[in-house]
């Protein structure tokens, strides 16, 4: 039921907001004070990409 909630998801706008989040990671990335912010903001676009099932750790 994961897979199909996943494949539904990324259809219905989950890509749109994980490249959101992956262009915000990357803008974050620019500054040295904002690495880590960019970190989390790419972990977020792939907790967006595909979330359920995911784990967070």
């Amino acid at each position: 039921m994961s897979l199909l909630g996943n494949i539904i998801w990324i259809l219905f706008g989950g890509i749109f907001t994980a490249i959101y989040w992956f262009f915000v990671g990357c803008l974050f990335c620019l500054t040295i004070v904002g690495i880590p912010l960019g970190r989390q903001a790419f972990k977020m676009a792939s907790l967006t990409l595909a979330p359920f099932g995911a784990r967070v750790n």
